[in-house]
């Protein structure tokens, strides 16, 4: 294999490896991918270190070493990519697509999100349906319905700006629970607390907490720590926009 061979493959295994990790892949699945599709364009091996922003890899092919750092910008949770991605390795380890194929197809990427006016409705049903299970009565469950609706309005809103995701989520927690309390406010529920309770719950950081899990369990304690930390620092800044909000209409944790 020529050298400029081996540095186009190493480019193209890299540039999958830092897709997945900006999308939510979890390090082991990066890794098991970055390896299985370097071996099938031909590398004799491939190593890659992973840490919290930024990963290296390295090529081997007879005796020929080529490394290559890429750094990290994460871009939200998106499944599609990393299953696309991984449909490549597989096609590309069936023989069905080669080196330019693969460029091809990895350029071709992009990520799809659900529309906002789906979004938001059913970010809604699924908390009012929290708060139905919680044992609210209907008044609380369409509070917790409007309360979510439109804080997830806030938080696309947001995001469409590009501005910080802990400012992000401080903000519409203090949205989503101003509008939610109202029931202490007005006479409207028997259950005004259910609201409150529900309505924030799309904010949960679960899967940013079950990746870093996932790396800690498998070996991956830097990366795993580190993704700990930004979840529970999501975490805090909910918990900051619901303490301003309840403070600002009386109430107190």
């Amino acid at each position: 294999m020529y050298a400029d061979t081996q540095n186009d493959i190493t480019r193209q295994v890299v540039r999958v490896a830092q897709l997945l990790l900006a999308y939510g892949a979890d390090s082991d699945l990066v890794e098991e991918i970055s390896q299985r599709l370097g071996t099938a364009l031909g590398l004799v091996s491939v190593e890659i270190s992973i840490s919290s922003n930024s990963l290296v890899l390295t090529s081997l092919v007879h005796g020929r070493c080529t490394t290559t750092t890429r750094r990290i910008r994460e871009h939200g949770i998106n499944m599609t990519v990393v299953c696309e991605l991984q449909r490549i390795c597989l096609l590309t380890e069936k023989g069905v697509y080669g080196l330019q194929q693969v460029r091809k197809r990895v350029a071709r990427i992009t990520p799809k999100t659900y529309p906002a006016k789906y979004v938001i409705p059913m970010i809604g049903l699924s908390c009012a349906s929290f708060c139905h299970l919680f044992g609210g009565d209907l008044a609380a469950c369409l509070m917790t319905f409007m309360a979510s609706a439109i804080g997830m309005f806030v938080r696309l809103s947001i995001a469409k700006h590009h501005f910080n995701l802990l400012l992000n989520f401080s903000i519409t927690a203090f949205v989503t629970t101003l509008i939610a309390q109202t029931g202490f406010q007005f006479d409207i529920t028997d259950t005004p607390k259910l609201p409150m309770a529900a309505s924030v719950l799309m904010l949960v950081p679960g899967f940013p907490m079950i990746n870093a899990i996932s790396d800690m369990v498998k070996g991956h304690l830097n990366v795993g720590i580190s993704r700990w930390g930004h979840a529970s620092l999501l975490t805090l800044a909910s918990v900051i926009g619901i303490t301003i909000a309840m403070q600002m209409g009386g109430l107190f944790l």
